[in-house]
């Protein structure tokens, strides 16, 4: 069973809390698309997605050879509220725009057919 404290820690890193800032409201991205909003490699985008995941945050689908991941539609309240205040305080950050008008570019452009 995951601590209380395990789970604020698994929000202690400033690349974890992009990507679920990015997976707000619904949203569902692959990996590639995540690594071209945070303009970071892949390893490190999965390493994070996977880390949040074993955490309770995400949840992931395989699409053929890609996985999706997107936000925990099960989380408790009490975690969904948090996730709330955390994404009110940090979304409208420099940085977070950036991310967001990146991934927003990325996915205007991108083959939908293909990943990467």
């Amino acid at each position: 069973m995951i601590t209380t404290a395990e789970i604020f820690k698994s929000l202690a890193d400033d690349t974890r809390l992009r990507l679920l800032i990015l997976l707000q409201g619904g949203s569902e991205h692959c990996v590639c698309d995540l690594m071209h909003a945070l303009e970071a490699p892949q390893s490190t985008i999965s390493r994070h997605l996977a880390y949040l995941k074993r955490h309770g945050w995400l949840q992931d689908r395989r699409g053929g050879t890609w996985m999706y991941y997107s936000l925990n539609q099960e989380l408790d309240s009490f975690l969904r509220a948090q996730l709330v205040l955390i994404i009110s305080r940090l979304a409208s950050t420099e940085v977070c725009r950036a991310d967001s008008q990146r991934l927003n570019t990325y996915l205007k452009s991108k083959d939908q057919s293909t990943c990467g």
